[in-house]
């Protein structure tokens, strides 16, 4: 880790294939131990299934209200202060039924980096 100040841009936020908005609050070499982003799912949206191979995640609620859900546990209701702990290649997506913005933080180690994402959402045919 190099010491410094990482200053967030909220204008950065931008929307991602998988079908959340995404603010990077941390994500640099500069600590590559972990990555911070700023998730943010509409209403009446869900995130596409996915894993990450390699990476430990964990969501810490912020605001709002969401159904997750994780491997093979059944979904559970999510509300702001609740941690969601998902281990590397655990299959996941989260999905907000309600009518405000489910937010919460996305705390990836070892930080987040595009070729550990896996999409995992079901071929239709």
């Amino acid at each position: 880790m190099i010491p410094g100040v990482i200053v967030c841009d909220p204008a950065s936020e931008h929307l991602i294939d998988e079908g959340c908005y995404i603010t990077e609050w941390s994500n640099s070499d500069r600590d590559a131990a972990l990555s911070v982003a700023r998730a943010r799912v509409r209403p009446g949206t869900a995130t596409r299934w996915h894993r990450l191979q390699g990476t430990t995640e964990r969501y810490v609620v912020l605001a709002g209200e969401g159904v997750v859900e994780v491997g093979d546990l059944s979904p559970h209701i999510v509300r702001a202060g609740d941690v969601v702990l998902i281990p590397p290649g655990c299959r996941q997506r989260i999905t907000n039924p309600w009518t405000d913005d489910l937010v919460f933080l996305a705390l990836c180690t070892p930080r987040f980096i595009p070729s550990a994402y896996e999409d995992a959402e079901p071929e239709t045919d």
